[in-house]
């Protein structure tokens, strides 16, 4: 009788779970922002509206972030804050694509507002989700790390 093969079970490469999480939360939030932008848009200036709608998703998507996307531990008012910073780009982004789509045609269709809408959000995400990970949620060396790491390479050497 032979041992049953035992094959290994297949992981995806960290970022591109990282990435498939920030998708998805992202872009439900995203999804969600969307449709609340369509009902503002009679009520109040369009550049208003989506700096109101930018504000509370993204306190919401930082936090989905944090504890989904990244899985960190890292949580408080100094987070919010540096998310925000690339949510503010974000914003600049998508209300430069909306002002250029109103300059090119005054009076678009819905169809054609959301889709410059989420088409800038998405180009916004990607460069959102390397800042997040790269700095804001990225794991700090402690000293202790630091320390270890440096005696590692005398040894090795």
């Amino acid at each position: 009788m032979t041992a049953p093969l035992h094959r290994p079970t297949r992981t995806a490469h960290p970022a591109l779970a990282a990435f498939v999480r920030f998708v998805v939360c992202g872009g439900g939030v995203g999804l969600a922002s969307s449709g609340v932008l369509v009902l503002l848009n009679d009520r109040m200036p369009m550049a208003l509206a989506n700096a109101l709608v930018t504000v509370v998703s993204t306190l919401i998507a930082t936090e989905l972030h944090s504890r989904v996307s990244f899985r960190s531990g890292r949580r408080g008012w100094g987070v919010h804050l540096q998310s925000g910073l690339t949510v503010a780009v974000s914003y600049a982004f998508t209300t430069g694509a909306l002002l250029c789509l109103y300059a090119v045609r005054p009076e678009p269709s819905a169809l054609v507002e959301q889709t410059v809408y989420l088409s800038a959000s998405a180009l916004a995400g990607v460069g959102r989700f390397a800042l997040l990970r790269v700095v804001v949620f990225a794991e700090r060396a402690t000293a202790v790390d630091a320390a270890l790491g440096k005696s590692s390479v005398v040894m090795a050497a």
